[in-house]
């Protein structure tokens, strides 16, 4: 068995918000609060330690009061970088990591997390959840930045950062690795939606005050 507090937990609020006009997207605002924080509580009960990642405004992001560390690669290189700081900084065997643009995620995801990584022996366990193609078509897709890594990838990460890989898919087939499938009747089929726009964090805000 994999407990909770095997498990540190990472939100990720590293990134440039390019396609929100540049803003800190973990600063904006959802149900009252900011996206990364309001991501922050709803990991907190299901982990053991937590963290976050962000590259600016450290001080605002200082006082949800956990640990925040900036990436450990300059220029903003993306969720693989936020996966080798998270991993960097982990004191626990495990790392789960949740971006901060999508706030609806599972509240049993920790714990889903583990059983598959127990069950398929990996190393490496990537969420899947159902999402619409361009075609308009809903299948279930892997969601990469829902990962949950174990401590041990790091030099393994190190290495393939390094040598100039940026692609997520491209290093977890490396490893051990399985997909978690959140898909069942039970299952929020919005559980994953993320806000890569304002507009569509206003969206995403609309559909859960109708909730």
């Amino acid at each position: 068995m994999i407990f909770s507090q095997d498990i540190t937990g990472l939100v990720l609020a590293g990134g440039r918000g390019s396609r929100m006009g540049g803003v800190d997207k973990g600063l904006q605002t959802f149900q009252g609060q900011p996206l990364a924080l309001h991501a922050l509580q709803r990991l907190q009960p299901q982990v053991g330690p937590c963290m976050l990642n962000a590259n600016r405004h450290l001080d605002t992001y200082q006082s949800f009061g956990v640990p925040v560390h900036a990436d450990v690669l300059p220029g903003y290189a993306g969720p693989l970088a936020g996966f080798l700081t998270g991993l960097t900084y982990c004191s626990t065997p495990w790392l789960l990591t949740v971006p901060c643009d999508s706030p609806c995620f599972p509240l049993d995801l920790a714990q889903r997390m583990a059983q598959a990584a127990v069950h398929a022996q990996a190393t490496i366990v990537l969420a899947a959840g159902p999402q619409a193609g361009r075609d308009g078509a809903v299948s279930v897709r892997p969601q990469p930045v829902f990962a949950l890594l174990h401590r041990n990838l790091l030099p393994s990460l190190q290495t393939f950062v390094q040598e100039g890989g940026s692609k997520i898919d491209t290093w977890t087939q490396q490893h051990p690795h399985a997909l978690c499938r959140f898909d069942q009747a039970s299952d929020d089929a919005q559980a994953f939606a993320n806000a890569n726009t304002l507009q569509e964090l206003r969206v995403l805000q609309g559909q859960t005050a109708l909730d």
